[in-house]
């Protein structure tokens, strides 16, 4: 008590000492609790910046930078391949038989042997048809004498007698006509009578009776008998010149030669064996130009035409890829499949295709000129037949963007996009397999992926 009434009694200067000295202990207190806190926000920025780093690297380690291939999607032409399973054939085929029935006298190993056209491929026992040759001979030269004995013998007597005959009845009348200007200029003058001039015209004109009946006798002799006997001579020579011809084309068959040259692809008869008329011996097929039947749908074929190219892959896997063109489209179809012929010509010379082999056949049709076109490793479809799939679009910064399409036409290495690009976006089209949306990419080129390819 005594203690607080001195208190009460201090002088004003205590009074104000005890207030500074209050005011530095709160100013003291704000400085540590300011440096208190000025503390833990550091701390807690530390721990922020610390906790984002390790985020960031996680993040990374996530997430790493995808070198991935890329091409441009552009407009160009593209048209729709079509296959079909085709049978090889030869240019020319010639099937080869007898014409004549006989035993094969010569005939060597032929199959497989390339023949040139006209060479002998067999010979046909031919005997009896030379005998029946020297026969038709015999007769073919008797028919010659008597049509030489009949022109030589009968008629050119007779003809002679006729001519002699004609130019008798000429003499007489140009003797007669003279005798008779003779008579008529003495008669004129007085020289003779009248009854003498009548009597020599009458033996003028009974002179020229005479000389027209020997012309048409010799007129109707010729008409009459001598043509037709000679004609008929005439006839029975060629008769026998006929027989000879007969006989010399039967020995012809007996020989047999090759039609074209090419390779024997089949032999059915043999030396010593008797062929038949109109068996096959051997058949010959020219290979160096082949050509492959194979079948198309109608819808595909419409696309088509003569001198489209078309390539023939054989089904031997030994084989390669051959390069031909359209040369026929049949103008009828198969009722039962809806199917139409068509014919691809290529060239053989290296005799890589087998005749009657298969070989599947690629036409191109329904071409465009202006379609969106990208590399077929571009697209992922969400199944083999699907016409729908994705694309990997790489935008400026190096990102890949997830983009739905629509596709049409294909091809083994590219294909048409219907929707979902415009051309002259950049696609992924190695490394696009499972890439997450958003993926940060780094375009690798041809070196690299080659350096890479050789280091794994």
């Amino acid at each position: 008590m005594q203690n607080e009434q001195e208190s009460t009694k201090a002088t004003p200067e205590a009074t104000d000492v005890n207030r500074r000295a209050r005011i530095v202990r709160q100013r003291n207190q704000v400085l540590v609790v300011g440096a208190v806190a000025l503390v833990g926000l550091m701390l807690i920025a530390l721990i922020v910046w610390r906790w984002r780093k390790s985020v960031t690297e996680a993040e990374t380690e996530v997430t790493p930078i995808v070198s991935v291939k890329v091409a441009k999607a552009e407009k160009g032409e593209i048209a729709a391949q079509v296959n079909a399973v085709g049978t090889i054939w030869p240019r020319e085929k010639a099937d080869v038989g007898a014409k004549i029935s006989a035993q094969i006298k010569k005939m060597a190993l032929l199959k497989n042997k390339v023949v040139r056209a006209g060479e002998v491929i067999a010979v046909l026992e031919s005997r009896d048809l030379q005998a029946q040759r020297a026969e038709a001979v015999a007769a073919l030269n008797e028919a010659r004498a008597s049509e030489q004995s009949l022109v030589t013998g009968t008629i050119p007597k007779t003809n002679a007698e006729d001519q002699k005959a004609l130019l008798d009845a000429r003499a007489k009348v140009n003797n007669s006509r003279a005798t008779f200007e003779r008579r008529r200029v003495l008669y004129e003058k007085g020289g003779i009578s009248k009854k003498d001039l009548e009597a020599s015209q009458l033996e003028l004109t009974t002179a020229e009776d005479e000389l027209r009946l020997q012309e048409q006798t010799i007129a109707l002799r010729a008409r009459a008998l001598n043509p037709n006997d000679r004609a008929l001579a005439a006839a029975r020579t060629a008769q026998a010149q006929q027989r000879v011809a007969n006989v010399d084309a039967q020995l012809s068959y007996a020989t047999i030669r090759s039609p074209i040259t090419g390779i024997v692809t089949d032999q059915f008869q043999y030396e010593g064996e008797f062929a038949s008329a109109g068996g096959k011996l051997v058949t010959v097929a020219d290979t160096s130009t082949v050509i492959v039947k194979a079948p198309f749908s109608d819808t595909a074929v419409a696309q088509l035409k003569t001198g489209d190219p078309a390539t023939v892959l054989p089904t031997d896997s030994s084989a390669e890829e051959m390069h031909g063109q359209i040369t026929l489209l049949s103008r009828s179809s198969d009722p039962t499949n809806r199917t139409v012929e068509v014919w691809v010509t290529l060239g053989n010379d290296a005799g890589k295709l087998r005749a009657n082999g298969a070989a599947q056949v690629t036409v191109f049709g329904n071409s465009k000129n202006d379609a969106i076109v990208v590399p077929i490793q571009a697209v992922t479809l969400e199944a083999s037949n699907a016409s729908e799939g994705i694309v990997m679009i790489v935008d400026a910064q190096n990102v890949a963007h997830e983009t739905k399409v629509t596709v049409g036409i294909r091809t083994p290495d590219k294909v048409e996009i219907v929707e979902g690009l415009q051309g002259g976006e950049t696609v992924v089209i190695e490394g696009n397999y499972s890439l997450p949306d958003g993926t940060k990419v780094e375009i690798a080129t041809d070196e690299e992926k080659k350096d890479e390819a050789e280091e794994k």
